[in-house]
């Protein structure tokens, strides 16, 4: 098995190693996973549910050390300690959910009332899930929760980045008892590949790039691919809106996590009439904001988790300055104990020439651009090939509802921002190049782990040969 050396984001050291699974390493996982799938689908979803709310209680018993562990990779304390209780929260959501997740009963025919139909619902054996770094728990989980409820076995892969949360996890998994059923790997890209060839269906999140070599992976084997892909999500804000509110929204959905969430604000369209008095607003705030540094239990940005991604948002903000834009705020790499860090960073006089404005920036970036008419804020918010999910700020609820409703996007916030990373029950499919498949809320959320079968009864006598001759009258 090859290893792999972790970064810890704050100091640059790699002083921790993981073991890279191939594909001989994940084979003995699935088979062990498979084998016990059958006995876990034989149990009612109810059963199923009573698990799950003991792996609840066991991630609450192991969430100092699970949060420790997240931590570590990704410079946030808080935003760890909520990651940890969030999905002890979402299991208990989801059992919650039950008694409606599925239809049950038969329906006569329309046609022919003596036939009538049932359905009957099977899970996938085992369901393949690769995660990303920037939420490491949140985003193992979001998948495999409604996964295991349907009835399937599951296998994730997190982010070679940020795997340290794998080790406690597991003892939780251990302690639920639901080890039979539920694996964590670690590995890096091959590792994924490796396990795409030997699960039933893959919950991929991450970029468009791995995830079109996903698609493609999964397709050549006839299997379903859920994924959830890149954003660039935008911000409306018209002439109406209270500025004081926006610009709280606006600040937040852009930098908490240090941008580094698939819901961060990173497009702000202005009315040109408030337009300085945002702005004015906005770098008040970017430079008041302070770095977890050297103190990680205190400020608001912790740092670069991933550090390829300090090139990017070099690139991206020497590119823009070098196009007309100006930086009002922030605009440098700061280097604090070898971790890499980026102040909020406003940016002005900016267009759709700029890669600030057209690719997926994952850093607290916020560029501003104005517009003199609600069609031309619409035309812009929808000049993407991404359609994640988007905001509006307006006066009133239903001038805000009224914009939201034209914006091609999967997830709409309304007089706020980023609602998609605090609400967890609303259903939505990505639009775009921003994912495909159903996304892991609400009842569809579960039922895309599931093959729908049809049982179709005759309450009458079987119709004869006859019936279908020619001169049959």
């Amino acid at each position: 098995m090859r290893t792999l050396s972790v970064r810890n984001p704050r100091t640059g050291a790699r002083q921790k190693t993981i073991g890279a699974y191939n594909a001989q390493d994940i084979q003995p996982v699935v088979h062990k996973l498979r084998a016990a799938q059958k006995s876990w689908q034989s149990r009612s979803m109810p059963e199923r549910g009573e698990v799950l709310l003991k792996f609840a209680a066991t991630i609450e018993a192991h969430r100092d050390p699970i949060a420790a562990a997240l931590e570590v990779d990704t410079g946030r304390r808080r935003i760890s300690r909520i990651e940890a209780d969030g999905v002890a929260r979402s299991l208990q959501g989801w059992v919650q959910q039950v008694p409606g997740l599925l239809p049950e009963g038969w329906t006569p025919g329309r046609s022919q009332p003596h036939l009538r139909h049932a359905p009957h619902f099977v899970p996938f054996g085992c369901v393949g899930v690769i995660s990303p770094w920037n939420f490491p728990l949140t985003l193992s989980m979001i998948d495999t929760i409604p996964a295991l409820l349907a009835g399937a076995s599951v296998v994730i892969k997190p982010s070679e980045v940020t795997p340290r949360f794998v080790e406690p996890l597991r003892r939780a998994v251990a302690d639920a008892g639901l080890e039979d059923v539920l694996a964590v790997i670690t590995g890096d890209g091959a590792t994924g590949a490796a396990l795409i060839d030997q699960v039933d269906a893959i919950c991929f999140t991450g970029s468009v790039a791995t995830g079109r070599k996903v698609a493609a992976a999964a397709a050549a084997r006839m299997i379903p691919a859920f994924l959830e892909l890149g954003g660039k999500d935008p911000l409306i804000v018209t002439a109406s809106a209270n500025l004081d509110h926006a610009s709280e929204a606006a600040f937040r959905g852009s930098v908490l996590s240090t941008g580094q969430a698939c819901q961060s604000i990173e497009r702000i369209y202005v009315h040109d009439s408030i337009a300085d008095d945002l702005v004015a607003r906005l770098t008040a705030k970017a430079r008041a904001a302070r770095l977890k540094w050297p103190d990680i239990g205190a400020g608001d940005l912790g740092p670069i988790i991933f550090e390829r991604q300090a090139t990017s948002l070099t690139d991206h903000i020497s590119d823009a300055l070098s196009k007309g834009a100006q930086c009002v705020a922030g605009g440098e790499i700061e280097h604090h104990g070898s971790g890499l860090c980026l102040r909020p960073t406003v940016l002005t006089n900016v267009d759709h020439s700029m890669k600030v404005m057209t690719e997926e920036t994952f850093g607290p970036i916020l560029p501003v651009m104005t517009y003199s008419s609600i069609d031309d804020a619409i035309a812009l918010a929808n000049d993407t090939e991404f359609g994640l999910s988007a905001a509006v700020f307006a006066g009133t609820l239903d001038e805000a509802d009224a914009i939201g409703r034209r914006i091609d996007a999967s997830g709409i916030s309304l007089n706020d921002a980023a609602l998609t990373g605090k609400f967890y029950e609303a259903e939505k499919h990505s639009f775009k190049l921003s994912g495909m498949g159903g996304g892991g809320k609400g009842p569809a959320g579960l039922q895309r782990f599931l093959r729908r079968k049809t049982l179709i009864a005759n309450t009458a006598a079987p119709a004869p040969l006859a019936a279908y001759a020619e001169d049959a009258s």
